[in-house]
């Protein structure tokens, strides 16, 4: 008896083991599936695969956390001038006590301000800040900043739930990575041909810019629609995937 119940109890126990096995290695294979997709919903390659969407959704203090992530307008409060948003992020760029960093190009939008900081020596983009309109507090831009940035990596200094969301603690890598080469297997030309690629398939006759800025890892172009400015998008530098802003609102002016 006791061995029958032994050998019944063993059995059990390797069909659970092997359930187990098999559930794990389909989760695995499903998220391999999509790869970077998952993290976002307005995401595309040159095959036209869009993930689920994870992480781009319309609302205030999501799973990226920090100062909100609103997609639409937001009438109450004044918009940044250009000195302000430039001042909000030279002092960002003071406490990170990086040498050769300064601010680039400047663009305002009705959600908050957006911020190039470059590397002074190699006119390459180091990384990119918004500036909330409320607090004029500049912080990391979300997506492509922070997934994609090979050389100014993000750490998560306050964990996984940190700051206001799981993104919360994020920040610049104190000692960026000095084995990072700037070049991509996706060169700015073609960057600008997949762009306007999928914008030709989702936003009818707007119009990709033709100079996009080179980060360590992706490109970052705006686009336009008769003439004025009506979203911003970046080209990951290895596979030519796209990654749509959405978070910016609407643009009221720029300065380099």
């Amino acid at each position: 008896m006791n061995k029958t119940l032994s050998t019944i109890l063993i059995v059990i126990a390797v069909l659970v083991l092997a359930g187990g096995v098999f559930f794990a290695g389909s989760m695995y294979a499903r998220a391999n599936a999509y790869g970077p997709s998952m993290m976002f919903r307005n995401s595309w390659n040159n095959n036209q695969a869009y993930g689920p969407g994870m992480m781009n959704r319309n609302g205030g203090y999501g799973m990226m956390g920090g100062y909100g992530w609103n997609n639409g307008t937001n009438s109450n409060v004044k918009p940044l001038t250009v000195d302000q948003a430039k001042g909000a992020a030279e002092k960002y760029i003071q406490s990170l006590n990086i040498q050769g960093l300064e601010t680039g190009e400047v663009m305002i939008f009705d959600n908050h301000a957006y911020v190039i900081v470059k590397e002074s020596e190699t006119g390459l983009g180091a990384f990119e800040l918004l500036v909330d309109p409320v607090s004029q507090i500049a912080y990391p831009e979300y997506g492509p900043n922070m997934m994609w940035n090979l050389k100014y990596g993000g750490l998560n200094h306050g964990g996984m739930m940190g700051g206001n969301g799981m993104m919360g603690g994020w920040n610049y890598q104190t000692t960026p990575s000095t084995k990072v080469s700037a070049e991509m297997i996706v060169t700015s030309e073609q960057a600008v041909e997949y762009a306007q690629k999928y914008l030709n398939s989702n936003y009818a006759g707007a119009t990709a810019a033709t100079d996009p800025m080179q980060f360590y890892g992706y490109y970052t172009l705006d686009f336009e629609k008769d003439g004025q400015i009506i979203g911003m998008l970046s080209v990951n530098g290895y596979s030519g995937q796209i990654f749509l802003h959405t978070w910016h609102g609407t643009f009221i002016e720029e300065a380099e």
